[in-house]
């Protein structure tokens, strides 16, 4: 290993490379307190080139490689084991926006830049990258494509998957691929991209991307609506988007429970509603023409929906203050998981039509497991990923397995995924060996062997063990 560090300062010079007892803590702690881990060394290129030579260097001296973008990944996807010695190799140099195209509205950027970053170049055009979440400011391009990630506009735009035109790429054994097309439709066999876009760096290191940009908004529309039953919120989902034309951008539950703790994680927040409604839903319109009366169309609709009684009550967002308000109840969900410590965090895809069934039987098959359990859950409603979560007693702790085996069996029952939008890492792998399609697997691990060979790429990551 010390021959390889010596070997790497030739590619990216010693300033880059954070080795022996150089403080590295920043890359080799995580979000969450379980993957706090330790690297060899972490070493910082700074350009496809010298990408290419550090994966060169490392597949000749056999080095694991842990590619890592913002280090804001929740499932441990850059966990550096002490046990197993790697090299982290992160991103956070290669930072640049490299190209816009306003008239093709695409954006050619390197791996390392920060979403909110990008976002802020395509608004300088009256354009917007409309991946959004929590850990925009902090998260980088390359870790967003490598997790396929989602946020709260998937409903309308898609996942990250949806948003790149093209991709460069660096293999495991130092070749660059070159899969940056801008094209809209490239009908030339395999896409390639697609294999490395959720592929948690298990494949190769990407190093650039174009991005489909979308025409920016004009204008918002915002409210928070008090509601009792999950299945009359996918029909006010639908007549919203109906009246509106497909404007809907965010469509976000939040239960009773959550949104009656707000208070205690966020003092400075008001209640919106008294009493605190079963079901909390934030919905946010936004139009690209002028003149469009976004906000008088949603009132009308609303008054609507509670004179028919399909909603409760509502509140709109008079102006941006009270929008961002809104937002920060719904991006709050960390402050309030932690007002009673650990959780057993899961991150599920339903089918729209099946959320309200799973969310009454999953309180009911963990508590029949659990009786002190209690859901602590929000969901993108729109798209159908449920964050859900259970506070256990710690005493209750040996239910963990059980209770995880319960909501996988009741996801799976219901057609949907045990992963949404933040990936599998290591959190999941046990998961993937147990759900995931025999055969699907064979082809994963055929394409891993084909792409590395000598197993450098992030191993122990995102696939189980080979049989």
């Amino acid at each position: 290993m010390d021959a390889f560090i010596t070997a790497l300062t030739a590619v990216v010079g010693p300033r880059y490379i954070l080795s022996g007892d150089a403080p590295r803590d920043s890359y080799d702690h995580g979000w969450l307190p379980q993957y706090h881990g330790r690297s060899h060394a972490v070493v910082r290129p700074g350009s496809t080139d010298e990408v290419a030579g550090v994966l060169a260097l490392a597949n000749d001296h056999t080095v694991p490689i842990i590619p890592m973008g913002g280090n804001t990944g929740l499932t441990g996807a850059t966990f550096p084991d002490p046990q197993t010695p790697a090299v982290i190799l992160s991103l956070d140099r290669m930072d640049k926006i490299l190209e816009i195209k306003p008239e093709a509205q695409v954006m050619r950027v390197q791996a390392g830049a920060i979403l909110d970053t990008v976002r802020a170049a395509a608004d300088e055009h009256n354009l917007t990258f409309p991946l959004v979440f929590g850990a925009r400011g902090s998260c980088r391009i390359g870790g967003n494509l490598a997790t396929n990630a989602g946020g709260s506009n998937v409903l309308r735009y898609g996942n990250a998957r949806d948003l790149c035109l093209g991709l460069t790429v660096v293999l495991a054994d130092g070749r660059v691929m070159d899969l940056n097309s801008e094209l809209r439709k490239d009908n030339t066999g395999y896409d390639l991209k697609h294999l490395f876009i959720g592929s948690e760096g298990t494949l190769g290191v990407i190093t650039e991307a174009i991005l489909r940009l979308a025409p920016k908004p004009r204008d918002f529309a915002t409210a928070m609506i008090a509601m009792d039953d999950i299945d009359a919120a996918l029909s006010l989902l639908n007549r919203l988007n109906r009246a509106s034309g497909g404007a809907v951008e965010a469509f976000e539950l939040m239960p009773q429970n959550y949104c009656a703790l707000l208070p205690r994680a966020l003092p400075a927040l008001r209640p919106v509603f008294t009493p605190v409604p079963a079901f909390t839903i934030l919905v946010e319109l936004a139009m690209t023409r002028e003149n469009d009366d976004l906000l008088s169309l949603l009132e009308e609709e609303l008054a609507q929906a509670i004179e028919q009684e399909q909603v409760s009550d509502a509140v709109i967002a008079q102006n941006e203050s009270q929008r961002a308000e809104m937002w920060q109840r719904r991006e709050s969900t960390f402050e309030v998981a932690d007002l009673r410590g650990a959780t057993l965090d899961t991150d599920i895809a339903l089918p729209l039509d099946k959320v309200a069934e799973f969310l009454q039987r999953a309180e009911h098959d963990t508590r029949h497991i659990s009786p002190q359990v209690e859901p602590i859950y929000v969901a993108h409603l729109g798209d159908g990923n449920v964050h859900y979560s259970l506070w256990n007693p710690p005493e209750m702790s040996k239910d963990r397995e059980a209770l995880v085996e319960a909501i996988e069996d009741l996801v799976a029952d219901l057609g949907g995924s045990f992963s949404a939008e933040h990936g599998i890492g290591l959190m999941k792998r046990s998961t993937m060996a147990r759900r995931k399609d025999p055969i699907a697997l064979e082809v994963m691990h055929g394409l891993k062997r084909q792409l590395d060979p000598k197993g450098i790429m992030n191993p122990g990551k995102l696939l189980p063990d080979a049989p």
